[in-house]
This record gives structure tokens, sequence and C-alpha cells, in this order.
């Protein structure tokens, strides 16, 4: 009997990561496509001396104006799309 509790506690915890992992984006995931009105809020550094996340929400276009490849830093950085 302790046998089987140890396999079905094991059991859980190895299914834990599998089941956690399958809810964030993989490092190359790419941003969701949109139109070119859709906005892409992503995290930007914060400025020096506040322990605040600043995010910000720009189109594709106004993110490449800054030097961002949505594509490129959505998995690490992105929030949500609006639009």
């Amino acid at each position: 009997m302790a046998h089987r509790k140890s396999i079905l506690a094991l059991s859980a915890i190895i299914a834990a990561p599998v089941s956690a992992a399958s809810l964030y984006p993989g490092p190359g995931t790419p941003a969701p496509a949109g139109t070119p009105d859709t906005l892409y809020c992503m995290h930007i550094e914060a400025i020096t001396g506040s322990r605040l996340e600043k995010t910000k929400c720009w189109t594709r276009a106004e993110w490449a104006e800054q030097g961002v490849d949505v594509d490129r830093d959505w998995a690490r950085e992105g929030v949500r799309t609006i639009g």
C-alpha cells in the first residue's frame, strides 16, 4: 500500500511541470498575428530607482520605430494584444 502511494505521489510531481510548461509560450514563440492597428503590449525597462514594472502598448510599426522586433521579443516581454 505504501509503495502504491509513493508511485502516485511521484506521478503527480512529474506531471505538474509538464502541465505548467504548456501554459507559457516557448522562447521562440512569435507574436500573434494582427492587423496594422493591433496594439502589442510588452514589458519595458523600469525607470532607474523604480520597482514598478512598466508596460507599453504600441502597434508593430511604433515598436519598429523604437528598434524593437516584436516577433523576436514577444516570448520574453509580451503581455497581451489589443484589437
